[in-house]
């Protein structure tokens, strides 16, 4: 058994989407980065990454790469777990938090779980997506961001 830990935080900004596990959500700002800045998405794929000891999301997708540019998270992650079944290895379970003031996420958790799972080629019940606030404090509780950590388990095949 091997455990990943994952952790990611990008800005808000006007112009973009705002996708949270591959879930476009009605918002006037997105997150900001080179792909499209799914945070949950980038912290699941560092887990997964890290648990299978393959370095990080900015190793295998650098960011100086124009092919990743405004790429679907999603997609990235269907290719980390690629690669982590290719150094031997499957998901027992992924756990997550998103931390974010604002919007309100309970609504779409579950598509994001289904979204991760599909990608992750495990049965849904192995992703768990959780939502938090942050009360205000700092500058995601100001609204300036979102964060997301995630937790991978996985086993030897």
């Amino acid at each position: 058994m091997r455990v990943g830990i994952g952790y990611d935080v990008h800005r808000l900004r006007a112009g973009r989407d705002l996708i949270l596990g591959g879930v476009a959500i009605g918002h006037p700002t997105g997150l900001d980065g080179h792909s499209d800045a799914d945070v949950l998405t980038h912290a699941v794929i560092d887990a997964l990454l890290g648990a299978a000891g393959l370095g990080d999301i900015g190793k295998l997708f650098p960011s100086d790469n124009p092919k990743y540019k405004d790429a679907s998270s999603l997609a990235l992650l269907s290719t980390a777990a690629e690669a982590m079944r290719a150094a031997g290895y499957r998901v027992v379970n992924i756990d997550t938090t998103v931390v974010a003031e604002e919007p309100r996420l309970h609504p779409h958790l579950h598509q994001m779980q289904d979204n991760l799972a599909r990608s992750l080629k495990v049965d849904v019940a192995q992703v768990s997506v959780k939502a938090t606030s942050p009360e205000g404090l700092g500058a995601l509780g100001r609204k300036a961001g979102i964060a997301a950590h995630a937790i991978a388990l996985l086993e030897e095949t």
